[in-house]
């Protein structure tokens, strides 16, 4: 198999198009909020489809390619509960398969200034193509005189329902309402690698975010095509030889490798990394001197993918 470029990895996480070349939007529709001021995602016509009889809930516009959701549904409550209410049902109808990944976790909606629109199943963003949030962090061992810088690379496990088997960021989790962001690192460090809060209070830095728009693909979990655009919160965590290594412990990872950057840049390359974990891995070497302007070709355009200014309203 071809081994991929940096810019091929980041396009598969950064997959829909922009709007020089937007004819796959053409064929979307725009999910909006009731006062129509706020596009909160693109979703296809198969999902409108199921939404026409529910003229007490949505209003359709085919002309406009524009599904809004009724102006009686006037408070985060409302919304919350008749979108909820919705996606449970289409979950025991078996409507959308990846439905069969049901959380039961809220995902934050928002409106434009950050406002909070509704909460939603996190299973169910997918479907209307909601922004999701996200916290990634990577641990390491910087280079020294006698060894060069490393970083600890958990593989997923083989029954998870998403990318199963393939390599991830040290630790990565979704941001569940009304977690924060800090709130959430500590408790998927907790619950993913047995780090010690203490540890990550003491030493994980923010360092950005990232941001891109997926397609996703039947390896996502459920059907092909529905939309993700995706933030991701970014971490580094800088350890030492003496630090105790991550370790499996809620089932999510198989394993930690501790790899040199030259192995982590060959797994990326043969495409064994799950792909937004691929894009954070990248940022991470951009960010700390490996990928530079002299040995990548791309790097002007992997760097502005990495920072997409996405379309619809954010926290």
């Amino acid at each position: 198999m071809p081994k991929l470029s940096n810019l091929e990895l980041i396009a598969l996480a950064d997959s829909f198009p922009y709007p020089t070349t937007s004819v796959y939007k053409s064929r979307l529709y725009q999910f909006t909020s009731h006062d129509l001021k706020a596009t909160l995602g693109y979703i296809l016509p198969s999902v409108v489809d199921n939404l026409r009889d529910l003229k007490q809930s949505f209003v359709v516009s085919d002309a406009e390619q524009r599904v809004s959701i009724a102006p009686e549904f006037d408070t985060v409550e409302k919304r919350s509960k008749m979108m909820n209410d919705l996606a449970l049902k289409w979950r025991i109808e078996k409507k959308f398969k990846v439905l069969e990944g049901w959380r039961s976790e809220l995902y934050p909606i928002y409106y434009p200034s950050s406002e909070l629109y509704f909460t939603f199943e996190r299973s169910a963003c997918p479907i209307f193509g909601f922004v999701t949030y996200g916290v990634h962090m990577t641990a390491y061992i910087p280079a020294s005189d006698t060894r060069p810088l490393r970083i600890w690379v958990p593989r997923r496990s083989p029954t998870k329902s998403t990318y199963p088997s393939m390599l991830d960021n040290t630790v990565a989790g979704g941001i569940g309402y009304p977690y924060g962001v800090f709130d959430t690192l500590i408790k998927e460090c907790g619950e993913e690698a047995g780090y010690d809060s203490e540890l990550i209070k003491e030493n994980a830095k923010c360092v950005g975010n990232v941001s891109y728009y997926y397609i996703r693909t039947s390896s996502a979990g459920g059907e092909s095509g529905f939309l993700q655009p995706e933030v991701q919160y970014c971490y580094d965590l800088e350890v030492t030889e003496d630090t105790p290594a991550p370790k499996p412990v809620d089932g999510e990872a198989e394993d930690f490798y501790l790899w040199t950057v030259e192995k982590v840049k060959d797994e990326l390359a043969a495409g064994n990394y799950k792909p937004n974990t691929a894009l954070v891995t990248i940022d991470f070497l951009v960010r700390h001197g490996v990928i530079t302007p002299e040995n990548e070709p791309n790097y002007l355009e992997i760097t502005s993918r990495m920072h997409r200014n996405l379309e619809h309203p954010l926290r």
